[in-house]
């Protein structure tokens, strides 16, 4: 199924602006959403913005503008905690599918500020299940994230277990939205899709996660520091990866299990129209076989600071994809090795340009 309105929220986020380009050069006419707030380097969000036309200056607060670049791409500025705002962007835009990205990221934040998970993860989330609902799309899809496995320990991680225990806010804001999700799937009929998303890198990344402050580090010459000693195993995946498999997400709305058993309850179905997904690279590799690369990609050894495992972190991720590799087709192509250089070569561009 293709659609002619998609609604992007998280717009000047990393993974959002990703996937609008694809959206946008596929043909789909695309609104963006973002509140572009400061929890990272708000120029790197302008920056994204920038490369598919909408202008810092041009942006108003509340008000749709459209690109300058493209004419099937249009932004708003809101807040999704805002409930009549988020009714007026359904009415007026009348999108045919959303796929939800924008929320508080950041498991350790979560930590020191968790009324910002509770508004933005739990409010802005109820607002576009509301408004999806009084004016219904095809499809609402949303990021999920593979911090709500908490402490299960069985790799590789599945959809078909069972997620009761996160150690961090995060987690319980994301567990949360699929159990919103669901609730909106069985009373209302919308059909829902969240996605577990694990370990996602390349340009125009996130300042807060490890490749970003790795790199950052290195060329500098400063000292990273390296959690549980080295000891932590990623599923690494790389940005083209997910927004390719987002998109036959997108494109392929869930129409419900008819061989759901209340007995023996699936996790990833429902009667109702609700999937669950893990999008991952389902090959995890070491940390320090991760750093490696980046050594090698920036041509400097890194000055490596061994610290015990951090709060609400968890030793491994491995994410079983084969449930959306059945289902769309999915399949990661890019080794890590090429998506760090592919990163690092961004990176020494964006900071030689700023």
């Amino acid at each position: 199924m293709s659609y002619k309105k998609i609604l992007v929220t998280g717009a000047a986020g990393f993974i959002g602006s990703h996937l609008i380009k694809k959206l946008i050069d596929r043909g789909d006419v695309v609104l963006g959403l973002d509140c572009i707030n400061d929890y990272y380097d708000v120029n790197l969000k302008y920056s994204r913005l920038n490369e598919v036309g909408i202008e810092k200056n041009n942006i108003i607060e509340n008000e749709i503008i459209q690109s300058t670049v493209f004419s099937n791409y249009s932004f708003i500025k809101t807040q999704l905690e805002d409930l009549t705002t988020s009714k007026k962007v359904f009415k007026t835009f009348k999108p045919d599918a959303i796929c939800n990205l924008a929320a508080q990221a950041g498991v350790r934040y979560s930590l020191e500020n968790p009324h910002a998970y509770i508004n933005s993860n739990i409010v802005g989330f109820i607002n576009l299940l509301e408004a999806a609902r009084e004016f219904p799309v095809k499809h609402f899809v949303y990021a999920s994230s593979s911090s709500v496995y908490g402490l299960n320990t069985k790799m590789p991680l599945s959809v078909a277990d069972n997620v009761d225990h996160p150690i961090s806010l995060y987690a319980a804001s994301k567990k949360s939205n699929e159990l919103m999700a669901h609730t909106y799937s069985h009373l209302f009929n919308v059909p829902t899709t969240g996605l577990r998303f694990f370990t996602v890198y390349g340009p125009k990344g996130r300042p807060d996660m490890a490749l970003f402050l790795f790199t950052k580090a290195i060329i500098e010459g400063k000292p990273i520091d390296v959690f549980n000693n080295g000891n932590m195993v990623r599923d690494f995946t790389y940005i083209d990866d997910i927004v390719e498999g987002i998109t036959r997400v997108i494109d392929n709305p869930p129409t419900g299990n008819e061989e759901w058993n209340g007995e023996h309850p699936d996790p990833a179905t429902s009667p109702a129209p609700y999937r669950l997904f893990n999008i991952g690279n389902s090959s995890p590799i070491k940390l320090m076989e991760y750093i490696g690369a980046i050594e090698e990609a920036v041509g400097k050894t890194a000055i490596k600071n061994f610290l015990p495992m951090q709060l609400g972190d968890v030793p491994m991720t491995h994410a079983d994809v084969t449930h959306l590799e059945d289902a769309v087709g999915y399949k990661p192509t890019t080794p890590v090795k090429e998506g760090i250089k592919k990163f690092v070569l961004w990176y020494k561009d964006y900071y030689k340009r700023i």
